[in-house]
């Protein structure tokens, strides 16, 4: 235990005020948890918006809420009480190093408690808003969620087959990689804090987050005027680079260079492809993919996923598998990572965090926290 908390607990010591739901502001707070921080999710009396969100439901709430919320603790307040309120100022006076916000838009400022309100008083205070479309601009005012901009900021327009309806990517990038940005901004604002004593205000937004992940797409756009399009499982601008049919499944080859690709045409016995002016490099792949992806796709369902990976690792060319949740949790790499782990009061264990410090990841230190458990014995600390 010791040897946890001095490796992989660099956050100790620093208490956070949360006050956010769903997915973005709570994934920031879990992260910095689960880096020793001690956490403080506040909620409203109903509890946060996510812990309806299923079935499944585990331990008392939708699983959605227990993925994202391990190790802190919960408090409830009333925020339109103007004594709850107060105690909750005093709360975050007194304790908190950060405070994490993902409330609607100018609540925060309209209760007395956004940064504006709290930096004079609390210099050293780092406070991040967490918004949805930014802190400035015509739209800075509307809410917002992760499927609206996954539409908004472009990322659905080239997600999918060409030609078919637009799909938004599963797993929740944009609240996920938002919260993620917060952390970055916190830390970041923490160590600067420790040169010069003072905290300061860190702003992510949703759509900003969305754009960073259409970096790429947009310089590709800025440079040739083209639209990006959708390619299915595989890359704009390399080519091979997708994923193909088998006899039993879907297998990924990335030959992203000239040597992988000769591989590749080794490994699907038609080296005479490697030299074929069409596919010589990966420009002109790239031009004449509509000609090779299909002669590849004949190949492939040759064979079952298992025995081309045979194949290929034996010309060096990296695949993989297309896993589904249980193949992925099951997968050797997985178990040997310690990825999920168990997590004290969980039914189940959960992803943990993908870092480690000095070899050892960081652990949840209990299961999410049941609704305002803990709101008598963090007040009366103040």
């Amino acid at each position: 235990m010791n040897q946890q908390s001095d490796h992989a607990k660099p956050l100790a010591g620093y208490t956070v005020v949360e006050l956010g739901q769903s997915v973005a502001a709570p994934f920031a707070g879990q992260i910095l948890a689960d880096l020793g921080a001690e956490v403080i999710k506040v909620e409203k009396p109903e509890g946060d918006d996510a812990r309806k969100w299923g079935p499944p439901f585990v331990d008392g709430a939708a699983v959605t809420f227990q993925a994202i919320n391990c190790g802190k603790k919960s408090v409830v307040s009333k925020l339109r009480d103007l004594e709850e309120l107060d105690r909750l100022k005093k709360l975050i006076l007194e304790r908190a190093n950060v405070v994490i916000q993902n409330l609607r838009p100018g609540q925060v400022d309209k209760l007395g408690i956004g940064a504006a309100d709290l930096l004079p008083l609390k210099p050293d205070l780092v406070y991040c808003n967490i918004g949805a479309f930014g802190a400035k601009g015509p739209m800075s005012d509307r809410p917002g969620y992760d499927p609206l901009m996954q539409a908004f900021g472009g990322i659905m327009s080239v997600v999918g087959q060409e030609g078919q309806p637009s799909v938004r990517v599963g797993p929740a990038i944009i609240d996920m990689g938002t919260g993620m940005w917060a952390v970055i901004g916190i830390i970041s604002a923490l160590l600067r804090g420790k040169a010069t004593g003072r905290g300061g205000m860190v702003d992510v937004s949703l759509f900003e987050t969305a754009t960073a992940w259409m970096s790429v797409h947009a310089a590709q756009y800025l440079a040739s005027s083209e639209i990006p399009r959708k390619v299915g499982s595989g890359q704009v601008g390399i080519v091979p680079y997708r994923a193909y049919r088998t006899v039993d499944g879907e297998l990924v080859v990335a030959a992203g260079n000239d040597k992988l690709f000769n591989g590749f045409c080794r490994a699907l016995g038609r080296p005479e492809w490697a030299l074929d002016p069409r596919f010589i490099d990966n420009p002109t792949r790239v031009q004449n993919a509509h000609i090779l992806y299909p002669l590849i796709e004949e190949e492939m369902l040759k064979r079952t996923s298992r025995e081309w990976v045979g194949i290929l690792d034996a010309q060096a060319v990296p695949c993989a598998p297309v896993q589904n949740a249980k193949e992925m949790l099951e997968n050797e790499q997985t178990l040997a990572l310690g990825m999920a782990q168990p997590v004290p009061g969980a039914s189940i264990p959960l992803i943990g965090l993908p870092l480690s410090f000095d070899g050892i990841r960081p652990r949840s230190r209990h299961a999410s926290p049941a609704l305002g458990v803990d709101t008598e014995a963090v007040f009366s600390s103040i």
